[in-house]
């Protein structure tokens, strides 16, 4: 058993290190965001991003000036709808405020209907709009896309439209991060042999949910793979399952958005 708890303990280092720390309630307001990035800077060391909505994207970006953590925010979400100058808005906006990830929802009813150029006209446009300032996460909204073979090719048009990261999921449906999707988007990294990272988001709840995300990663791409550049979780959920097996479970549960 002791070996099993100290297994756990390096899988919450690691996790920790990972996580897009995320507050995406209809609800939120200054107060929510500012306890957020407090959050963020936890007793066992910083997550790699907090991620909100765009408005809040300023006063994220403010509160954790010189931490090292990054301010994500998301475009065309939740939706995922086809209105590209919406997508193409938000990105500027959260470009403009300081921003230093984007996590855009791909069209992905349009994609899925056999219009895949628009999917990657959309995602080709809001990298541009990125350049050299922040990084594009690509959510493919896979409970949607249904099978691993449609979350492969969705996989693999997001990088070839330029996707610095491809997600999982919003955490705004039904089905929200597994395993089969991840091994399919990860085989899609694998085999295009681009530099693109791995977001699982949504529905990861506890240190073990995490390691077995981990684990799937360095099977496919390798040990030494997984750092922050590459891999992320989408969640604020597992952050108090994480601390308490790390040793601390004082702090106040999060309400995990996605």
């Amino acid at each position: 058993m002791a070996e099993d708890h100290s297994d756990m303990k390096a899988v919450a280092a690691r996790a920790l290190g990972l996580l897009d720390l995320t507050s995406l309630n209809d609800d939120d307001d200054e107060a929510a965001v500012d306890a957020l990035c407090e959050r963020a800077r936890g007793p066992h060391g910083p997550v790699a991003a907090v991620c909100v909505w765009p408005r809040f994207v300023a006063q994220a970006a403010k509160r954790l000036h010189g931490s090292g953590i990054k301010v994500a925010a998301v475009a065309n979400f939740p939706a995922g709808g086809d209105d590209l100058a919406l997508a193409l808005s938000d990105t500027r906006e959260i470009i403009a405020a300081g921003g230093d990830e984007v996590d855009l929802v791909m069209p992905y009813r349009r994609w899925l209907k056999g219009d895949r150029d628009f999917a990657k006209e959309m995602i080709a446009s809001c990298k541009r709009a990125c350049g050299d300032k922040a990084r594009l996460k690509v959510i493919l909204e896979t409970g949607s896309l249904g099978d691993s073979a449609k979350i492969y090719d969705a996989s693999c048009d997001a990088i070839a439209a330029g996707a610095d990261m491809i997600k999982t999921s919003t955490g705004k449906t039904a089905v929200s991060a597994t395993l089969e999707a991840a091994e399919a988007m990860l085989c899609a990294i694998k085999d295009t042999g681009r530099d693109v990272g791995f977001k699982a988001a949504g529905g990861i709840r506890d240190t073990a949910a995490a390691g077995d995300y981990l684990a799937l990663a360095d099977r496919i791409m390798g040990a030494d793979w997984a750092d922050p550049w590459r891999f992320r979780f989408g969640a604020s959920g597992v952050l108090n399952d994480l601390l308490a097996v790390l040793g601390d479970g004082s702090r106040p549960a999060a309400t995990e958005s996605y």
